[in-house]
């Protein structure tokens, strides 16, 4: 039987210590079994447990939550490790790195006026990392995730779409902000009727979203040019 970790660590190298004592040959059966791909949907399951935490209100579930996510972490960095391509100070040497780079208006002298400069800043810097890697991001469009809910994918290209110019911006008025309520009631409304259809609201929207951003693409290659109609 293997001893706990020594709370004379810190509580960061005693998680890596119970990390790579579950995956040595005497350690958890079901542990060592994993690999990034079989642990790929575990990571979106905690995330989602901990916004049921966080919109709750309940923070030592939050406390739980959180730690359930930096174990997701921790695994697939113990995974590389195992490989000997990376490992758990790498990947936070990584995020510091990019968080300093990112900031140049906290670490650097450059000014911002605002948060919609920060936010053209980020974007800036970071399609100059990527350039002239293969992940390169060659259009505006880029870096949206594959696996992302349909509707979060939606509003997330359109905020880039409309930020690259590619769709009229719209002005929320007084009315738009009444319908808040009747809004979600029609997307329920929405969800309904592919029910009773028997079809895949999300697989429907995923379809719409591939030919709108088919659309922007092809307006974006030919340097802008006029706006795709928001209503088709």
């Amino acid at each position: 039987m293997r001893k706990p970790p020594s709370t004379r660590l810190s509580p960061i190298r005693q998680v890596l210590e119970v990390m790579a004592a579950l995956r040595a040959p005497d350690g958890c059966p079901w542990d060592r079994e994993q690999d990034h791909q079989t642990l790929r949907w575990h990571a979106v399951e905690e995330v989602y447990e901990l916004l049921d935490a966080i919109e709750a209100g309940d923070e030592p579930e939050m406390v739980e939550e959180l730690g359930d996510l930096l174990l997701q972490v921790v695994f697939h960095a113990r995974l590389g490790e195992e490989r000997g391509t990376f490992d758990f100070d790498a990947v936070c040497r990584v995020l510091v790195e990019k968080l300093v780079r990112r900031h140049p208006h906290v670490f650097g002298d450059v000014e911002v006026r605002d948060v919609d400069q920060v936010w053209a800043n980020w974007e800036k810097i970071k399609r100059a990392e990527k350039e002239g890697s293969i992940r390169e991001r060659k259009s505006a469009l880029d870096g949206i995730p594959r696996r992302m809910p349909s509707l979060m994918r939606a509003q997330k290209l359109v905020k880039k779409a409309t930020k690259a110019g590619l769709v009229e911006k719209r002005k929320a008025g007084k009315k738009q902000k009444a319908t808040r309520e009747a809004l979600g009631r029609e997307l329920f409304r929405i969800a309904q009727a592919c029910q009773d259809q028997g079809w895949s609201a999300e697989e429907l929207l995923r379809g719409e979203i591939r030919r709108r951003e088919k659309d922007w693409r092809k307006v974006e290659a030919k340097g802008g040019g006029e706006l795709v109609s928001k209503a088709r």
